[in-house]
């Protein structure tokens, strides 16, 4: 293994001790949580409408990563929603243990899934569950802006099931003209049909096609299941919505990842010198072709940037430039990302003998 060390850059995936200042319930089983962030840190933790934050955990000495999106508007203190996950070691933790005066181990806010409060226009915003975290912050955030037009529609078993219902009817009260806010429920009956049932594919192609004008939209924002998310897209490209203007996120998918299509050219063995950059350093190691760039760069290099480790987060977004690499799964680079030859490390697969990557770039 050879080691180059370069000088010093900023540690964009350091972890820093935040305080929590405020917890708040908002269904039986999700939360949110604020976080106090210390003036020597305030400009490193200014975020985008839409970004995420990554939480670390040691336990019984295994270190343990999530990422939770933003619910404030930016510019707000950070804060984030938690829907507790059955045996969650995170979500279990955040919803009923952690209490104001706590302090949390949180990385930087990342992702690319961001609104920029200075453009005006329309917004359709579509969210189901604990896909309204980044929604609530986009929303907030654009009505800034006295041009902005923003519909939200967000889907939900029952009312009691509703995250942040309360402050999103705030939003509503002050912003009535600029906001239109559609809830749509699959165990509780409502007044109009439309909006009773599951926010599926059928359901969203009536109220696209019916109420909402979707090819006016400037901005399409996407998050919630992976299913709804793929049914959603299908349905705005047969309306005619632009590919670049629909944006959406995810933070798992319930799916296995594809197939190698290298595959008959990865066997026990076969290795790759594979050179990986960060923070100015660059280190080189042989590296299976069956593992992905990222685990095998972990057992040579602990800093790695990483969180959900399922392609779609975003967090280990490097570029390769040098070599070819195999990506299986991608649900957070753009399209133009991927041209640029940025990858997800924990999707991508070493191919030919050597390989550059560049999570600097």
């Amino acid at each position: 293994m050879t080691v180059i060390a370069r000088p010093d850059t900023a540690n964009r995936v350091a972890f820093h001790p935040l305080t929590v200042s405020a917890i708040e319930s908002l269904t039986d089983d999700s939360a949110a949580v604020t976080f106090e962030v210390p003036e020597e840190l305030r400009e490193l933790f200014a975020f985008d409408a839409g970004q995420s934050l990554t939480l670390r955990r040691m336990i019984d000495g295994v270190e343990h990563r999530r990422t939770y999106s933003i619910c404030a508007a930016a510019g707000s203190a950070p804060r984030i929603g938690v829907r507790e996950i059955p045996d969650g070691l995170f979500s279990s933790w955040l919803v009923r243990q952690v209490r104001p005066g706590d302090v949390v181990e949180v990385q930087a806010p990342s992702g690319s899934f961001r609104a920029d409060p200075a453009l005006a226009g329309r917004h359709l915003c579509i969210a189901a569950g604990s896909g309204i975290t980044p929604m609530l912050s986009i929303a907030a955030t654009v009505l800034a802006h006295p041009d902005a037009e923003v519909t939200l529609l967000y889907g939900n078993r029952k009312t009691s099931s509703v995250m942040f219902a309360e402050e999103l009817a705030d939003l509503k009260d002050a912003h009535h003209r600029q906001l239109d806010l559609i809830h749509v429920l699959s165990r509780e009956p409502r007044d109009v049909e439309l909006f009773s049932g599951r926010l599926d594919g059928d359901r969203l192609r009536r109220i696209l096609g019916e109420l909402i004008p979707v090819q006016d939209m400037d901005h399409v924002w996407l998050c919630g299941p992976f299913s709804m998310l793929t049914e959603a897209r299908e349905i705005l490209a047969e309306l005619g919505v632009p590919a670049d203007r629909i944006h959406f996120e995810l933070f798992y998918v319930d799916a296995p990842p594809p197939e190698l299509r290298h595959a008959d050219r990865v066997a026990e063995g076969v290795t790759s010198e594979v050179t990986v950059t960060l923070d100015g350093r660059s280190t080189t190691s042989a590296m299976q072709r069956d593992m992905s760039i990222l685990d095998s760069a972990q057992l040579v290099r602990t800093d790695l940037p990483f969180a959900c480790k399922g392609g779609v987060c975003g967090t280990c977004r490097a570029k390769i430039c040098g070599g070819e690499v195999d990506m299986v799964r991608n649900y957070a680079l753009e399209p133009s990302e991927v041209a640029e030859n940025f990858v997800l490390t924990c999707q991508s697969f070493p191919v030919s003998e050597n390989v550059l990557v560049d999570f600097d770039a």
